[in-house]
């Protein structure tokens, strides 16, 4: 099977660089999965966990925001941040999680704060579902 290259990268530093069979990634439109010879192609991220599968392995990112793009024999990602499991806080992200949850019980929808924490609720859970891939 033919394999891509994938590379993620965050403003900091470079987080992934690799083969891969197959990518997937939850874009704005919905997940995608990209192999070699894909049609190119730009999208915007959703906070998500990134799926690289090679060889019968599958590596987890948590990934939030940025974009994707899809060249024949490439893929880059361009994240607002990335981690790689064994990157993870996980008691961090546990009291990130249950504090915005807190948060959002209290809030409004229509309250200007409502999206900045469910976003970051997004995040923490995000986080954790990586986390546990370990």
């Amino acid at each position: 099977m033919a394999t891509v290259q994938v590379d993620i990268v965050t403003p900091e530093r470079k987080v992934f660089q690799g083969e891969a069979d197959i990518i997937i990634a939850r874009g704005v439109e919905g997940e995608l999965g990209v192999m070699a010879g894909h049609a190119p192609l730009v999208t915007a991220l959703k906070t998500a966990p990134i799926r690289i599968k090679q060889g019968g392995q599958e590596t987890l990112i948590a990934v939030s925001g940025g974009f994707l793009e899809v060249r024949p024999d490439k893929v880059n990602v361009l994240a607002d941040t990335a981690e790689l499991p064994e990157e993870i806080d996980v008691e961090r992200a546990q009291k990130a999680k249950a504090r915005h949850e807190t948060i959002l019980k209290r809030l409004d929808k229509s309250d200007k704060d409502y999206l900045r924490h469910k976003r970051a609720l997004e995040r923490a859970e995000v986080r954790l579902q990586v986390a546990k891939s370990k």
